[in-house]
């Protein structure tokens, strides 16, 4: 495996929601119509790679915004 993917960061719904600033819930729908690919945790929680969501984010015109606080 790759050193990039070893090491890759993972977003929760969650997180993920608030970088696009919508509801969690619309992170699901966009997994689930293909836009996000989530990865399953070994509980079976969606997690999101930081990378892709950074690259929808750019594509998207919104940049790679980081939230604060």
């Amino acid at each position: 495996m790759d050193e990039n993917h070893r090491e890759e960061t993972l977003l929760t719904p969650g997180e993920v929601a608030a970088r696009f600033r919508v509801d969690p819930k619309t992170v699901t729908r966009w997994a689930n119509a293909g836009k996000l690919t989530a990865v399953r945790t070994l509980g079976g929680h969606r997690r999101y790679r930081r990378s892709e969501v950074d690259e929808l984010l750019v594509a998207n015109g919104m940049g790679a915004q980081r939230p604060t606080g």
